[in-house]
């Protein structure tokens, strides 16, 4: 049976019955690789979801785009830019804002995905870039933000860096929102990563929480080193009087050629009526 794209009311449905899977991809080659691998729900960014070959290569990924708060303006400004994405082919729409944002977006019919934990644009908040929720008090201001983020009319919220067990908790007591976990283990609704952490992209420290699958970086560097020899061959090759050779030039016939030379030597006149020297 052919995958169809799911829409809100399918991942709600599937609340408690069964883990998504989700990643954050930047890429066509990234999106069409998920949509080939199976994968349910995508992050991508505004860009690519503008992209008119996105649909193409990825019919049946859900897809949530947005941008963070700090430099999408108004909440009218965000409205907008909710509705040229939604009309591109987005299912869904990442609102890092406050709840009145959130509850104003959600009025006007726009499936909202919230976040909470850490939310890098607010993580001074709670004391930068560290797990959140460690504490009962943390824990429970978690829980009631997520009841916030349910009541304004969110239908999803990232939950990123908290322990699994207040993660898998509140995903428990939410009734009609669902936990997209980033690190906050398996109790949740979905399985968040980025690609370039799946794919080992990072030649820096990576974040506790991703798995690599694979080590792009030391494919990149192979082809750089690969890149770097074939452009030191054609170089010498030029320099040498080996490239280019009879197979890449083409040539006159001879008659043609005796003609010219000819023409050549009889003082052929140019455009402006100047003979040739």
């Amino acid at each position: 049976m052919a995958r169809t794209r799911p829409t809100v009311a399918d991942l709600r449905a599937w609340k408690g019955k069964r883990q998504l899977t989700m990643l954050r991809v930047f890429t066509l080659d990234e999106a069409a690789a998920a949509e080939e691998a199976g994968i349910d729900v995508v992050s991508v960014p505004p860009e690519l979801v503008l992209n008119p070959e996105y649909r193409k290569v990825a019919p049946t990924l859900f897809s949530m785009s947005g941008m963070d708060h700090l430099g999408a303006g108004t909440r009218d400004d965000y409205l907008r830019l909710c509705g040229k994405l939604l009309l591109a082919g987005a299912d869904a729409m990442y609102c890092s804002a406050g709840i009145d944002t959130v509850r104003y977006l959600a009025s006007e019919h726009i499936p909202v995905v919230g976040h909470v934990g850490l939310v890098p644009s607010r993580a001074t908040w709670t004391g930068g870039f560290r797990a959140v929720g460690k504490t009962a008090e943390q824990a429970l201001a978690l829980y009631r933000e997520c009841l916030a983020y349910e009541a304004a009319g969110a239908f999803a919220v990232e939950i990123e860096v908290v322990p699994e067990e207040v993660a898998s908790e509140i995903s428990r007591r939410m009734k009609g929102l669902l936990l997209w976990s980033m690190g906050s283990g398996a109790g949740c609704d979905a399985q968040y990563l980025f690609a370039m952490d799946i794919l080992g992209e990072h030649r820096g420290k990576m974040p506790r929480h991703s798995k690599v699958y694979r080590n792009f970086a030391a494919e990149y560097d192979r082809l750089q080193r690969e890149r770097v020899a074939a452009f030191t061959e054609f170089r010498t090759e030029v320099e040498t009087g080996q490239f280019p050779d009879d197979r890449f030039i083409l040539h006159m016939a001879p008659e043609e050629l005796a003609t010219f030379n000819a023409a050549l030597d009889r003082g052929a006149k140019g455009p402006d009526g100047a003979g040739t020297t």
